[in-house]
């Protein structure tokens, strides 16, 4: 099992970003998966997450701003961000899992929002 983030960077405030997720070793259509972030010096935070039947849940402190959607034929997710803030920058994580509570993570993929 494998998981690679990529699409991070540095934005100014206002911008967006659109993340990936490249699974490999299992189906992500056919599990729940989530996006998981980590600001500098402060624990993980949960995100968003999609459910085994494919409804889509956000924390409220990104939603209306962050979709998450995922394209079964290539295998990956992604995470599309718009209307960053500053508070937003961390380090991102795509996980297997809803709740991301498994051993499957990617490596991380750093998200820089500059005010």
């Amino acid at each position: 099992v494998q998981l690679v983030e990529s699409g991070g960077g540095m934005v100014q405030t206002g911008g967006s970003l659109r993340l990936s997720c490249a699974a490999s070793g299992f189906s992500v259509g056919g599990e729940g998966m989530c996006w998981v972030r980590q600001p500098p010096g402060k624990g993980p935070e949960w995100v968003t997450g999609i459910s085994t039947g494919g409804r889509t849940y956000y924390a409220e402190s990104v939603k209306g701003r962050f979709t998450f959607s995922r394209d079964n034929a290539k295998n990956t997710m992604y995470l599309q961000m718009n209307s960053l803030k500053p508070e937003d920058t961390a380090l991102y994580y795509c996980a297997r899992g809803f709740k991301g509570g498994g051993a499957d993570w990617g490596q991380g993929t750093q998200v820089t929002v500059s005010s």
